[in-house]
């Protein structure tokens, strides 16, 4: 049979297309009526806050209502009227507020997630990222899990964090893409096992969009164990990504053990490498990270220059953090650093 014999079955095209039609009108109504829902649910907040305030003050009053709409309430318009459910939109009133407008790209389950946040600037921040990242449900859940505005927020001063809150984690600078510590917990390793750098990065690679998830924003995959040689010497990078946003690729190599100042030596040698036979005129410098179980703050401060913008070394963890725990972290890095100055 040639290709001028195949024929397409008019039905079947046109099958095709009214598919196409419906499937776009199907998640537009879904959208629109997710965002009506979600306005309902705040709606109904502010009515329950509003009828306590003025209430018996007593915690009573507030439970017994409640138990009482719930009743009648899922008589007549089915499941989601939960004590528990109230108690939620409620939560969402009092926690949404202040915001000028609900976004429509976050379903009831975002903001369900997001009410478990105390710090307004956290929230804020979840939101711009959900937004512009299309975050789903989950990938939102180990986010706050993993503390990323927290982590983000404690190399920051006051107005750049209340710029995070406001507009999100914005790329301006190679500085903007690092993490310090990365969250790898994904990966299922026990902290205290003996395990390999080979092993290190196939998790990462047989988990690579959570991967992705961690580095951040414009990052995409392109080589892993990519080779190099130099005088008939072979040398291999664990893992290359480009970053579109910064235009620029990112090199990433895995230290199991403590941080040396031949590990930073090597990475600024792969840098330089990409930098004169790699990278074109119109992309940005190549951003090299040490990514490393131990890293010791002393000795990346003195075996990177002082204006240095390409290189950088990075701790990983093999579990979620707790806000304390990065708190202490930084404040024992600042201490240290005070000491040498």
């Amino acid at each position: 049979m040639t290709g001028s014999d195949i024929t397409i079955n008019p039905a079947s095209l046109l099958y095709g297309q009214i598919r196409r039609v419906l499937l776009v009108a199907q998640s537009g109504v879904s959208r629109a009526v997710n965002t009506a829902m979600v306005h309902a649910y705040f709606e109904i907040g502010r009515l329950i806050v509003e009828d306590e305030q003025h209430g018996e003050a007593r915690a009573e009053y507030g439970e017994e209502t409640l138990a009482q709409l719930s009743k009648r309430l899922t008589a007549e318009f089915g499941r989601g009227f939960s004590r528990q459910n109230l108690q939620n939109m409620k939560q969402f009133y009092l926690g949404f507020q202040n915001c000028q407008t609900l976004s429509s790209k976050l379903s009831w389950s975002h903001y369900t997630l997001l009410m478990r946040i105390d710090n307004e600037q956290a929230r804020d921040f979840y939101v711009k990222e959900v937004e512009s990242e299309n975050w789903s449900v989950r990938e939102l859940d180990r986010q706050i899990n993993a503390l990323l505005f927290e982590r983000l927020a404690l190399s920051r001063n006051k107005a750049e964090i209340k710029a995070l809150a406001e507009h999100g984690q914005v790329l301006d600078s190679p500085r903007d893409v690092i993490k310090d510590p990365y969250v790898l917990e994904f990966l299922g390793l026990p902290e205290q096992a003996t395990y390999s750098e080979k092993d290190v990065e196939t998790a990462l690679i047989d988990n690579l969009q959570d991967f992705l998830l961690e580095l951040g924003k414009g990052f995409t995959f392109v080589a892993r164990q990519k080779r190099i040689t130099l005088d008939a010497e072979h040398f291999y990078i664990d893992l290359v990504f480009y970053n579109r946003l910064l235009r620029c690729f990112v090199l990433i190599d895995l230290k199991i053990g403590k941080l040396t100042h031949q590990d930073i030596g090597q990475m600024q040698m792969y840098v330089n490498c990409y930098d004169r036979d790699i990278r074109t005129e119109d992309e940005n410098h190549t951003i090299g990270i040490v990514l490393c179980h131990d890293k010791k703050e002393t000795i990346a401060r003195y075996t990177l220059p002082e204006d240095n913008t390409q290189i950088f070394a990075s701790k990983y963890k093999l579990y979620l953090p707790t806000e304390d725990e990065l708190v202490r972290e930084v404040d024992e890095v600042a201490k240290r650093l005070e000491g040498m100055e």
